[in-house]
C-alpha cells in the first residue's frame, strides 16, 4: 500500500466504493486501501461516512483524520495524525 509517515502522521491513498450495501473496509487494491460505504456520494454524505469509519475501526478521533486531495473523486488521499504506520497497517489486516 502507497503510504508514508512522518512525525506521528500517516498519509495514505483510499479507493471509496459509495452505495454498497455496507460499510467495510475491503483491504490493498492497486495500492490503495479499498473502502465500501453505505452512503451516496452526495452533499459530502460518502465522505463523511468514509472519516467515521476509519475512525471507527483505527480507534482515533474523527479530528484527526483529513482528506487531503480527491474530495470529489473515488481515489482520495487521507492524513490520521496520532497514527502510526504499523498500527494502521495491524487494523487493516
Amino acid at each position: 500500500m502507497n503510504l508514508t509517515q512522518k512525525d506521528g502522521t500517516v498519509v495514505f491513498d483510499v479507493r471509496v466504493v459509495p452505495r454498497a450495501s455496507k460499510s467495510e473496509i475491503i483491504g490493498e487494491h492497486d495500492g490503495a486501501l479499498k473502502i465500501r460505504i453505505a452512503s451516496p456520494p452526495v452533499d459530502g454524505a460518502a465522505n463523511t461516512e468514509l472519516i467515521r469509519l476509519l475512525a471507527k475501526k483505527l480507534g482515533v478521533s474523527r479530528g484527526d483524520i483529513e482528506i487531503v486531495g480527491g474530495t470529489t473523486s473515488k481515489n482520495k488521499r487521507i492524513k490520521i495524525t496520532n497514527l502510526s504506520q504499523s498500527k494502521l497497517e495491524e487494523m487493516i489486516k
